[in-house]
């Protein structure tokens, strides 16, 4: 055993054997290989911790009559850490910052999110769904689908009578495309020869009766946005990843 040496140097050594590689003497004084560091050939343990050996380093809060000033914390990193390799946590995660990742999230449970989430693509092929409690069968569940379309669309709906105007939302104006604005038009009672007159500046639609008649329907108005546009078809290339919602 080779035990404890090089006291001198300014280094403590514990272990059967030399390291297999010390960095040390290249990343630190050439004249004092063992400079202000400490290697250890076999697992470590600090502080109480299960029997097993888990990793080459086992860290625990027990440690006599000292108590960290965060009773469960075994290490504190003041600074950046780097781990190369898996990274296998167990137990709840409290972060303070911002958190950036390069590669893919995979979570097997539940995620929960009380701030805004912003996304650069969908991680899924799937229908854009949700899921609630039935509200009228007790013990049953209620699963909705998103209606989905080669569009960025939004609309309004409602009923329009008497005067054949239909109003449009006021932040239509600068957030729908005014050409890509259409007419869904459901007469109510009785058949009306109902069509859209003209749509005036994106603000109003005019409905009117060819036959001169009542004005009674239900509507709905449809339009796209104007700050979205993607391409519907597209080659499977670096250029149009930001599009993609499936690896399949």
């Amino acid at each position: 055993m080779a035990g404890i040496r090089d006291l001198d140097s300014g280094k403590v050594y514990i272990g059967p054997e030399d390291p297999k590689l010390d960095k040390s003497i290249d990343t630190l004084n050439g004249d004092k290989p063992f400079e202000g560091t400490l290697a250890v050939t076999g697992p470590s343990f600090i502080g109480g911790h299960s029997g097993d050996a888990r990793a080459a380093l086992n860290v625990g809060t027990g440690l006599g009559d000292f108590v960290p000033s965060v009773t469960t914390r075994a290490i504190d990193a003041e600074g950046d850490l780097s781990v190369q390799g898996k990274f296998v946590h167990v137990g709840d995660t409290l972060e303070t910052g911002d958190t950036q990742k390069t590669g893919d999230y995979n979570a097997s449970g539940a995620i929960t999110i009380s701030g805004k989430v912003t996304c650069g693509s969908l991680a899924s092929g799937l229908p854009k769904s949700f899921d609630i409690p039935h509200p009228n069968i007790k013990g049953y569940r209620l699963h909705h689908a998103c209606p989905e379309g080669p569009e960025a669309a939004i609309y309004v709906r409602g009923k329009v009578s008497i005067d054949g105007v239909i109003e449009l939302p006021d932040y239509w104006q600068n957030f729908v495309d005014k050409e890509s604005i259409t007419v869904q038009l459901t007469p109510v009672g009785a058949y009306q020869e109902l069509f859209v007159d003209r749509i005036e500046y994106g603000k109003r639609v005019y409905i009117k009766n060819q036959a001169g008649g009542k004005i009674d329907a239900f509507y709905q108005v449809w339009a796209n946005r104007a700050d979205v546009s993607f391409d519907v078809e597209y080659p499977e290339t670096d250029e149009h990843a930001q599009y993609r919602t499936t690896d399949i």
